[in-house]
């Protein structure tokens, strides 16, 4: 899950969370509020009617009976029971419906003096009058429909405010959070294009100063290093493969000069022959070197023209053929191209030819027959080269790291080789920005496949 999403979703959860309890606590509080305030009512009530029963002369029951139910505060639903010290029921405001009651409940009121409780539906309050010659029992009840309607009302109400700020909530945390991390989003995209060719390219740091801006910064710095580093790297294997070339150079002549007083000697012409190839091997790892460490400084800054992919597979199998008679190397289409510029690429002549030079005298090398086959196909963007043969194969295991520089699968010990060209070529196509890949089947062969893309 994306860090925005993740808080946006915490974001929400926290002001649900809140509104959850804010909106619990108004309707507990509102809900206690209507309670207490319609048990003060039922409690006037009560107290009004016992007032006028004992202390207004001439009232009948049945007047004060009139009085109760023509009132401007009569509730839904309203009793008014009064009982004397004998527990005789002495006033009723109703007729025509059944009353019931505890004698338990009469004497908890005596002791209490005011209770509160519910009956059904109804709230009823019972209280103790002694302002008269006996103590009175008066039970009051009623429904407060008013008041309910109110607080389901209030209940209707924070239930869809609570769902709207859930909602708003929702998408104004979304919004917050991309807007919050879209710097880091800048500098991940930023990132994403820095690549072991262009460390020099520094990250947006921004107003330096809030964190963001620090981790640009920081990052800045650690590219930096890494650029110094490597650029160290790259100096000392262009120096040393530099500086080594002379000495090499020397020491093969040494080794020429000195083939030739070896002549009727056996044993001194093997040493010198050994010598000789030896040299060889230094001066050509030595060659091999130079350029991976000059195809990096000299990346983007090469030198590209208009060739045609055709000529320069011939003009790498001339070269390799002169160098190695024994090769057999075949050039076809796979398909033949719609357009005579489907095969024409923007590239440097000399460098696409060490390529195809490259991945042919592989496939050479490492055949029984030292057969090597190349096909040419093109489609709408880009020209295709195909580089097959039957040799040795790579295992599974292998493909990954072919393209490492010196590294060699350990099956392939037997053939003479350094582990370099497959880096190399690799190097040469990247400057090229174009793709190498690799099909293998060990004990089968190999194809190694180049697209470019054609003008």
């Amino acid at each position: 899950m994306k860090i925005k999403n993740r808080i946006a979703i915490q974001f929400t959860m926290m002001v649900a969370v809140i509104l959850l309890l804010f909106s619990v606590a108004i309707y507990t509080v509102s809900s206690r509020y209507r309670q207490e305030e319609f048990y003060d009512r039922l409690k006037s009530k009560a107290r009004t009617t016992c007032r006028l029963l004992v202390k207004v002369n001439g009232i009948d029951k049945n007047l004060l009976r009139v009085i109760d139910q023509n009132t401007l505060t009569e509730m839904l639903d309203e009793k008014v029971l009064i009982f004397n010290s004998e527990n005789e029921l002495i006033y009723s405001s109703v007729d025509d419906k059944m009353i019931s009651y505890h004698a338990n409940l009469l004497a908890e009121v005596r002791q209490k003096k005011e209770i509160e409780f519910l009956q059904g539906e109804s709230e009823t309050i019972g209280i103790l009058y002694d302002e008269g010659d006996e103590p009175l029992v008066v039970l009051a009840s009623a429904f407060d429909k008013f008041g309910k309607s109110k607080l389901q009302n209030l209940l209707q109400t924070l239930a869809w405010g609570l769902t709207g700020g859930i909602c708003l909530t929702v998408i104004l945390g979304i919004y917050f959070a991309g807007n919050s991390l879209r710097p880091i989003s800048r500098i991940n995209e930023q990132v994403s294009l820095i690549t072991a060719q262009n460390l020099d390219k520094k990250l947006d740091e921004g107003n330096r100063k809030d964190e963001i801006a620090q981790l640009a910064i920081n990052f800045n710095t650690v590219l930096y290093r890494l650029h110094k580093a490597f650029e160290q790297q790259k100096s000392f294997v262009s120096h040393a493969s530099h500086e080594l070339r002379t000495p090499l150079a020397a020491l093969k002549s040494e080794v020429q000069l000195g083939q030739r007083f070896t002549l009727g000697n056996p044993e001194l012409t093997e040493v010198f022959d050994n010598l000789f190839s030896d040299t060889e091997r230094l001066i050509s790892i030595t060659n091999n070197l130079l350029f991976l460490a000059r195809s990096v400084e000299n990346m983007g800054n090469i030198k590209t023209s208009q060739v045609r992919i055709e000529d320069i597979s011939f003009l790498a199998k001339e070269e390799l053929l002169a160098a190695h008679p024994d090769y057999k190397i075949i050039i076809d289409y796979d398909t033949i191209p719609e357009n005579e510029n489907d095969t024409v690429i923007q590239a440097n002549e000399e460098l696409l030819k060490r390529v195809l030079l490259n991945l042919m005298d592989n496939a050479c090398k490492y055949s029984a027959d030292h057969t090597a086959k190349l096909f040419i196909a093109a489609d709408s963007k880009q020209c295709i080269v195909k580089v097959t043969d039957h040799g040795i194969g790579i295992s599974a295991d292998d493909l990954p790291f072919i393209f490492d520089p010196f590294y060699r699968s350990a099956h392939s010990s037997e053939v003479p080789g350094f582990g370099i060209g497959l880096s190399i070529c690799q190097r040469i196509v990247d400057l090229h920005h174009g793709t190498l890949s690799v099909t293998s089947q060990l004990s089968h062969g190999s194809t190694f496949t180049l697209q470019l893309r054609h003008i």
